[in-house]
């Protein structure tokens, strides 16, 4: 149980780390790697849309994935991609990202060496990584336009898709913690994060939601 405090706090982290970006044909979908299926499912729907001809999934395993899919993510998401009917030529696949920045510049290889066209991109993502893969992108890849999305679901929704509440919570205190810190580290662009949005993320971190935070910086700067 957490308490009426701690679920308005995030609830404000879960809307800011969505873009709410309106959905448009682009080049390629990118779909980056993580132990959520449902990232492969909602690039199959953009694909089956007619927003994008192509799909590539990106990304290795990590410590949440390994588990659950023990070929790499991108397999996985690959594998259930062709299981939902996409056919093999309109799938590709970067099986070594272990990060997001990989994510992006190891699909941005894999792209180029296929003599794919990029001018947009639709990133996909979890609900809580938007921003993230976003603000990523943007930085490592200039001059071409991204347009996020991830499956549509409320947070209460997707804690209990998780089955985990302290977890996610965790996960979206980590996720605002890299906003604020990465762009000084190069590793992003910066974005402007609300008052009332550092203050919930304040809030929470003194609650102890910091199981994803990095321990070298300060929760609270």
């Amino acid at each position: 149980m957490i308490s009426e405090q701690v679920e308005t706090d995030a609830r404000l982290l879960w809307d800011y780390h969505q873009m709410g970006h309106a959905l448009r044909p682009c080049s390629v979908a990118i779909g980056l790697g993580s132990h959520d299926l449902g990232v492969a499912d909602t690039a199959v729907d953009l694909y089956k849309r007619g927003l994008v001809p192509l799909l590539l999934f990106t990304g290795a395993t990590s410590p949440t994935s390994k588990a659950r899919m023990p070929r790499g993510e991108a397999i996985h998401y690959r594998e259930r991609a062709l299981d939902l009917g996409v056919p093999s030529s309109a799938v590709l696949v970067e099986p070594n990202a272990r990060n997001t920045g990989e994510n992006i510049r190891f699909s941005r290889q894999v792209l180029e060496e296929a003599n794919v066209e990029v001018s947009s991109v639709l990133l996909v993502s979890k609900p809580y990584e938007e921003r993230r893969a976003y603000a990523t992108a943007c930085k490592l890849w200039p001059g071409v336009e991204f347009v996020s999305a991830s499956t549509p679901m409320t947070f209460e929704e997707y804690v209990e898709s998780i089955q985990d509440v302290r977890l996610v919570i965790d996960m979206l205190v980590g996720a605002l913690q890299r906003l604020l810190i990465y762009p000084e580290q190069g590793f992003m662009i910066s974005q402007a994060v609300p008052s009332d949005v550092l203050d919930a993320y304040g809030r929470l971190c003194r609650e102890g939601f910091t199981s994803r935070l990095i321990v070298s910086e300060s929760p609270t700067s």
